[in-house]
C-alpha cells in the first residue's frame, strides 16, 4: 500500500499581499468621506469643509493615519493566526501590502476629491485641494502590523506559559543532569 504524504507547499501565501494592498481602495474612499477638506463626515463643520482653512491640513493628514494604524491592526489580527512554515513569509508580504495599500489609499482619496469633491485652484498652495501633506503617514500601516503582530505574539507566548515553545527533552540529555 501506497502512502502519500502531503508537503506544505513551497509557494508564498501572496494573498497575505494582496488582501492587504486591495485593502488600500476602501480606506481611501473612507478617508475622503471622513476627512476635514473632503466630504467632512467626522466634524461636518461648515468651516472645515474647505481646504483653504489651513487648520484643515493636518486633521486631514491625520484622519489617514488613523485609518492606516486601524487597518495595520487589523492585518496582524488575522496574520497572528497564521502558524506554520508559511507564517514568516505571509507576514513580510503582509507588510509589502500594507506599504502598497497605504499608497493606494492615499491615491484613492486624492482621486475622490478631485472627482466628487469642489474644484480647487491649486496653484496658490498644493494642499488646498484633498492631498496629504505629510507622506511619512503612509508608513503606519506596515509599522502598525508589525508592532501589532510583535504584541499579540508576545502576548500568545506569556498566555501559554515559559515551557510553550520547547521541544521535550530527551532524559538525561538536558544540561545539567
Amino acid at each position: 500500500m501506497e502512502k502519500h504524504i502531503s508537503h506544505p507547499s513551497a509557494r508564498l501565501p501572496w494573498t497575505w499581499f494582496g488582501a492587504a494592498a486591495a485593502g488600500g481602495v476602501p480606506v481611501g474612499l473612507l478617508w475622503w468621506l471622513l476627512a476635514p477638506g473632503g466630504l467632512n463626515l467626522i466634524t461636518r463643520t461648515p468651516a472645515l469643509g474647505d481646504g483653504t482653512n489651513p487648520e484643515v491640513w493636518l486633521p486631514r493628514d491625520l484622519t489617514l493615519g488613523g485609518l492606516l494604524v486601524f487597518a495595520g491592526c487589523l492585518v496582524a489580527v488575522f496574520l497572528t493566526d497564521k502558524g506554520g512554515r508559511a507564517a514568516q513569509p505571509a507576514f513580510l508580504l503582509s507588510l509589502a501590502g500594507g506599504l502598497v495599500g497605504a499608497i493606494l489609499a492615499w491615491q484613492t482619496g486624492v482621486l475622490s476629491g478631485r472627482l466628487w469633491g469642489p474644484a480647487v485652484d491649486p496653484t496658490f498652495v498644493a494642499s488646498v485641494a484633498f492631498s496629504l501633506r505629510s507622506l511619512s503617514v503612509l508608513l503606519l500601516w506596515p509599522a502598525a502590523t508589525a508592532v501589532s503582530v510583535f504584541a499579540l505574539s508576545l502576548l500568545n507566548l506569556l498566555r501559554k506559559g515559559p515551557d510553550a515553545g520547547s521541544a521535550p527533552v530527551a532524559e538525561g540529555t538536558s544540561p545539567g543532569a
